[in-house]
């Protein structure tokens, strides 16, 4: 596997190196129930976060062992894939900590450990995602099918649609071995109660959050392996979009109504990732249309991660700038 081609030291130092960036994290950008966050702090802690990605990122393209300025195109690639894509789910969680009642000066302790949980689980999907992806090649082309289904899926979604916590089998699951107070308790996960160890709504939410980014990994790390297969690249660029999400949700959500139009820009990325996943993978695709008595001939089509990279970036940009002209024609009448 390419991931054999790194000695292990370097995934020990990455992992350190992250471990200490969340640290830091949680001491710059405010303490726990001190005070809420506010835009400007938000938006400084975004502009910080993408930057140390970019500084990462020509780490890679100065020091990366094998084809450095291809590996730090599909990083940045990457990192823009699961960037926007978690902007979308961010949304998600404004509507969880409305459904909660999670006061906003807690909500960047739901998210840090949220977010740490999110590292750990990724980290197991991508190794597991690799190695699937090492012995079964074809399982790509399932990636591509997925993605495009989902991809269309996003210009049907209804951004009125209510999350519905109590369904959450997880939390369901929680709920029945051990017991869960009925009110909040400043922005501790857990209490004592006449003698009983309660667990918190503020905790319910991280549950919530936890299972659901299970649900977004299903979207975003085969999308990632569409324009990489080098575990490291797929992983750090993962990781390095996921670690700035806390400081991007509270810039977002002061102005969350200007993305209308993000939703179809994300539909678009997904179905072309996807497309680009199935022409690379013609052979398994003629392979399976023969299956069925189908002869389809599709060729094969390498999508160069340049190209990819632009149509990424142009798509995002244009549906943000679509979504600022339609809010400011809005206003204007």
């Amino acid at each position: 596997m390419e991931m054999l081609t790194l000695p292990l030291w370097v995934w020990i130092v990455f992992y350190v190196l992250v471990f200490l960036m969340l640290i830091a994290d949680l001491k710059m950008f405010g303490k726990k129930g001190q005070h809420e966050v506010g835009v400007g702090e938000a938006l400084r802690m975004t502009a910080l976060w993408i930057a140390v990605s970019l500084v990462f990122c020509a780490g890679i393209y100065l020091l990366y062992p094998v084809q450095p300025h291809e590996k730090a195109m599909e990083f940045l690639a990457g990192y823009l894939i699961e960037k926007s894509l978690s902007m979308d789910n961010l949304f998600v969680f404004l509507m969880l900590f409305s459904f909660f009642g999670v006061e906003r000066k807690y909500q960047h302790e739901v998210l840090f450990w949220g977010i740490f949980g999110a590292l750990v689980l990724r980290s197991i999907f991508i190794f597991a995602g690799a190695a699937m992806v090492e012995r079964f090649e074809w399982i790509l082309g399932l990636f591509g099918l997925f993605l495009i289904y989902t991809g269309i899926k996003m210009f049907s979604h209804n951004d009125d649609e209510q999350v519905d916590p109590s369904k959450n089998v997880i939390v369901k699951l929680f709920k029945k071995f051990f017991p869960v107070s009925d009110r909040m308790h400043g922005g501790d996960f857990f209490v004592h109660e006449n003698g009983r160890r309660l667990a918190t709504p503020l905790f319910i939410t991280l549950l919530v959050i936890e299972t659901t980014d299970v649900a977004f990994a299903v979207d975003s790390i085969p999308a990632v392996f569409s324009v990489s297969r080098d575990p490291f690249i797929v992983l750090t660029s993962n990781i390095f979009a996921i670690l700035g999400l806390r400081a991007l949700y509270f810039a977002l959500a002061a102005i969350a109504k200007y993305f209308g139009y993000l939703k179809y820009g994300l539909g678009i990325i997904l179905s072309f990732v996807g497309i680009k996943m199935l022409l690379a993978m013609n052979e398994y695709v003629n392979a399976a249309g023969r299956l069925v008595g189908l002869e389809l001939n599709m060729p094969h089509v390498e999508v160069s991660t340049p190209v990819s990279l632009s149509v990424i970036f142009g798509v995002l940009l244009l549906s943000i700038l679509l979504s600022v002209v339609a809010n400011r024609q809005k206003a204007a009448k």
